[in-house]
């Protein structure tokens, strides 16, 4: 069988708590089914103190083709883009181009009755109580949804799921709106405005949030679901759904190499300054008090008595995560490209590994 791709040389530190001898098989072990050559892949990289110890590629990003993963294939981030599209806000509330406390209504008039109540802040921790718009688009859809779309099927409820502010429901809604919101305060497509405010200053050369018939994704993995459940190497190609075209909730692509950059630039203020970071990066307290885990774009939680800044991006074809331990400067970042497996599983068993010597 073909060897995974090795594109760093592997660093084996006493600090990692993994033995230097089987460091490498342990990590090689946890992706036995991405190896090979006719099957989808993943891309896998572990950062230490700002240095890749770990990049490996395993497996196909295009199957018909048989072109290989590499560290700069771009995948589907699905809901990974969420921290994207955050950032992106933040960036604007920045500048002063809108404020955390603005609602729906500021920006879209004819919204109905609740978006004089759902604020921006709302929308990025998941508190909006919008309706999930993947259970009200209609079921003869045949044209992917647009982001403009989303607001379209949202105008024409005048409810929600809760008060917002009082309860946490994970909202891909929220995020579509929040890409619409980028476009009205900045004045540029969120596509542009990820490109000239983040993706050209980190040097991120790999990623783009897709838009079909305008751009095109370098170095592309195509997403894939099993044929038969029975047979682990028959493969169908399932790249796209009715959904895929959505941007702020899932439509970026990056690759490893890009995301290796992005996940630097976090320690940094190259992008916003640290006071409006932490507030990504500070979970929201609910009225009742319990702690939702999520900040801005970030799931926030403990793992191993560790902080651990994490994401999941699941989407039909596709399947990813990141964690990151900020106190620890280590980072974990797995991208997949099909249905099924458990990226985020493997990433905490690579911390396992490699943090707490498991």
């Amino acid at each position: 069988m073909r060897r995974p791709y090795l594109f760093f040389p592997l660093v084996f530190l006493v600090t990692l708590g993994a033995a230097a001898q089987d460091f490498s098989f342990r990590i090689d072990s946890l992706f036995k089914k991405y190896d090979g050559t006719d099957v989808p892949g993943v891309s896998v990289m572990i950062i230490k103190d700002g240095k890749v110890i770990y990049n490996r590629c395993y497996g196909l990003a295009d199957l018909e083709a048989k072109e290989p993963v590499n560290p700069s294939t771009s995948f589907r981030l699905a809901s990974v883009t969420k921290q994207f599209t955050a950032m992106s806000v933040m960036i604007l509330a920045e500048r002063k181009k809108l404020s955390y406390d603005n609602t729906l209504s500021d920006f879209f008039p004819d919204f109905p009755s609740p978006g004089k109540k759902i604020t921006v802040s709302h929308l990025l921790n998941h508190t909006s109580g919008l309706i999930a718009y993947e259970d009200v688009m209609p079921e003869s859809t045949t044209i992917p949804l647009l982001d403009k779309d989303v607001l379209d099927l949202l105008k024409k409820k005048d409810s929600t799921y809760f008060a917002p502010g009082a309860e946490f429901r994970y909202s891909n809604s929220g995020y579509a709106l929040l890409a619409l919101i980028v476009e009205t305060a900045s004045g540029n497509t969120f596509a542009q405005f990820l490109q000239e405010n983040i993706f050209a200053p980190l040097q991120m050369t790999s990623s783009v949030a897709y838009e079909k018939g305008i751009s095109t994704v370098p170095n592309r993995a195509y997403g894939y679901s099993l044929r038969d459940s029975l047979d682990e190497k028959s493969f169908i190609r399932t790249d796209q759904s009715m959904t895929s075209s959505v941007l702020g909730d899932g439509g970026i692509y990056s690759s490893t190499e890009d995301l290796f950059k992005w996940d630097q630039s976090l320690y940094t203020t190259k992008l916003v300054n640290s006071t409006t970071l932490d507030e990504a990066f500070t979970p929201n307290i609910l009225p009742d008090g319990k702690n939702s885990e999520y900040g801005f774009g970030w799931r926030i939680s403990t793992y191993r008595e560790t902080r651990c800044l994490h994401h999941s991006g699941s989407t039909i074809g596709f399947r990813n995560e990141i964690q990151r331990y900020p106190e620890k400067r280590f980072s974990i970042i797995v991208l997949t490209n099909r249905d099924g497996g458990d990226p985020g599983a493997l990433a905490y068993r690579i911390a396992d590994i490699c943090l707490f010597g498991l």
